[in-house]
């Protein structure tokens, strides 16, 4: 009897005793973790540093994991254990269990495999033919290429990765280098989707604005998106005058010579294989092209309700660009597939040998893809888009006049730092939406135009952009002569950009200040000519 009254007690104090460790368990889980550094300058340090090196070192794989590794060591408060599994489990693992993120990778994947089915049917070979045929100069084939940019213009990871693998044979054929080609593709892809109304980022921007007509607004703020505008104007003019500098210089130099790459580094060399040029024609890229964009519009469409009552417009603001390009592009790459099949371009065999092949091209993309998302992770956790928002707000006191063109430049800065444009917006628009809502909607419109060109400029700029790494991927383009290259030409409009907000914020008018911007834009580039020419 005493026995089994040793066992009970037993029992009755074991469970005490679990249950009291599950409180102080629950009680530790309610105090949520907040880091020393959290919302202190301390939270851009990770990016600034992995930039830095990359720029520096040339190397983009070690630069990027030392910011990473410098972020985990802020978030511990430098200890071994709290690093090494913030690191790997929140940051690497978190981003890759994101099903967001997962559906990019898959997209990528299935275009790298279209890319390489174009390639082997003698698809890309045969337009490169008939535009050789077609486009007679240096200029038409870089014309070309923008013109294509900017009708592909429903999402900018999209953007890159066709127009890339299209106009690359034309490209290669008029001796322009991958630099070159990355910049165009990368300007064509997000400054063309912020001022497209029926796009992504049309989506996304209207989904920030709550309590306003976000497409409404969206609309309205086109004409004050100079980043955006002036890309272009940018673009087409070094194009038609043959104006080149800085780093893109030596790069289009030497290609004249014959050397498309001027450094030794090939990442994408691997991807390339002989074909027989022959057996295809330009039908074998242009429906595989059509079908892809058929399907990519289809399937975002779909997963905003279109297909379920909603609207078209409508559908696509409440869109899920992630799942949407992976499905319509999986069902484009079965019906390229199966018509490749029925013209007995490719035996089916041949074609499942492309998914091996496909998926090896894009492995330094979703390598680089990885890491930026992890580096973004990591300054998330210390709270960097906190402390940027509390520096904006406090400047924005007394200064509203000088407002647009001082979000501009924070915007740009929170993205270049981050690598995300659609985190910056989603962060400042809200707060610009507070401050002039029901007071002053001419400064409201002209505020959120700033966002989101600040973002978009920042996110052009920043090596560890997800749109940057489409753009080197799609142009196959070393990715740091990518971003060494396009720098000056970017920050050349984003000064010109910031002066016409400056501008702006007095004048108050878009039909007056874009044609200022766009002749300050022109004059710059014929200044700059005459300098390096000198």
């Amino acid at each position: 009897m005493k026995g089994k009254k040793r066992v009970i007690l037993s029992v009755f104090t074991l469970l005490c005793i679990l249950a009291c460790s599950s409180i102080t368990v629950f009680a530790a889980e309610e105090a949520e973790y907040v880091p020393k550094m959290y919302a202190s300058f301390w939270a851009l340090i990770p990016p600034v540093v992995a930039i830095a090196l990359a720029l520096v070192t040339k190397e983009v794989y070690s630069s990027l994991f030392v910011g990473i590794l410098i972020g985990g060591l802020f978030y511990s408060g430098f200890t071994f254990e709290t690093t090494i599994t913030h690191v790997f489990q929140d940051g690497i693992v978190g981003v890759l269990s994101d099903s967001y993120n997962v559906g990019i990778l898959v997209f990528l994947v299935v275009l790298g495999v279209m890319v390489c089915l174009m390639n082997k049917a003698g698809g890309s070979a045969a337009f490169g033919r008939w535009a050789s045929v077609h486009i007679k100069s240096r200029a038409g084939a870089q014309l070309a290429t923008i013109l294509l940019g900017v009708l592909i213009f429903i999402d900018d990871y999209f953007n890159c990765l066709t127009v890339g693998s299209v106009m690359r044979p034309v490209t290669d054929k008029h001796n322009i280098s991958r630099a070159k080609l990355s910049y165009l593709i990368d300007a064509t892809a997000a400054p063309i989707c912020i001022i497209a109304p029926i796009s992504s980022w049309a989506a996304a921007v209207t989904g920030f604005v709550e309590g306003e007509d976000g497409f409404s607004i969206f609309i309205r703020a086109i004409p004050f998106n100079y980043y955006a505008i002036l890309t272009i104007v940018m673009m087409v003019t070094i194009v038609i005058m043959k104006i080149d500098y800085g780093p893109m210089k030596l790069h289009e130099t030497n290609a004249l010579s014959g050397d498309l790459y001027t450094t030794p580094d090939r990442p994408y060399a691997n991807a390339e294989e002989d074909v027989d040029e022959s057996k295809g024609t330009v039908v074998d890229l242009v429906f595989p092209i059509v079908v892809l964009i058929v399907c990519c519009v289809i399937g975002m469409i779909y997963t905003g309700g279109f297909f379920g009552g909603a609207g078209f417009v409508e559908a696509f603001s409440n869109s899920d660009a992630s799942v949407g390009l992976m499905l319509g592009s999986f069902f484009a790459l079965v019906i390229t597939i199966v018509f490749y099949a029925v013209r007995k371009v490719l035996k089916f065999s041949e074609s499942m040998a492309c998914v091996p092949d496909g998926f090896k091209a894009m492995v330094p993309a979703i390598l680089i893809l990885t890491f930026a998302w992890t580096l973004k992770a990591m300054t998330d956790s210390l709270g960097a888009a906190e402390y940027v928002a509390g520096v904006m707000e406090s400047a924005s006191d007394g200064l509203v006049n000088l407002l647009p063109a001082i979000i501009f430049l924070v915007g740009c800065f929170l993205a270049f730092a981050t690598g995300t444009s659609w985190g910056t917006f989603g962060i400042l628009i809200p707060i610009v939406v507070n401050v002039f809502a029901g007071t002053n909607e001419t400064m409201m419109i002209m505020s959120i135009s700033a966002c989101m060109a600040g973002a978009v400029c920042g996110d052009h700029c920043s090596p560890i952009s997800d749109t940057t790494i489409m753009a080197s991927a799609g142009a196959q383009c070393n990715h740091v002569n990518h971003v060494t290259t396009q720098l000056p030409y970017a920050v050349t409009v984003a000064a010109v950009s910031f002066v016409t907000y400056l501008i702006a914020g007095f004048v108050k008018n878009a039909f007056i200040c874009l044609p200022i911007g766009i002749v300050l834009m022109v004059g710059t580039l014929i200044m700059i000519q005459k300098i390096t020419a000198e």
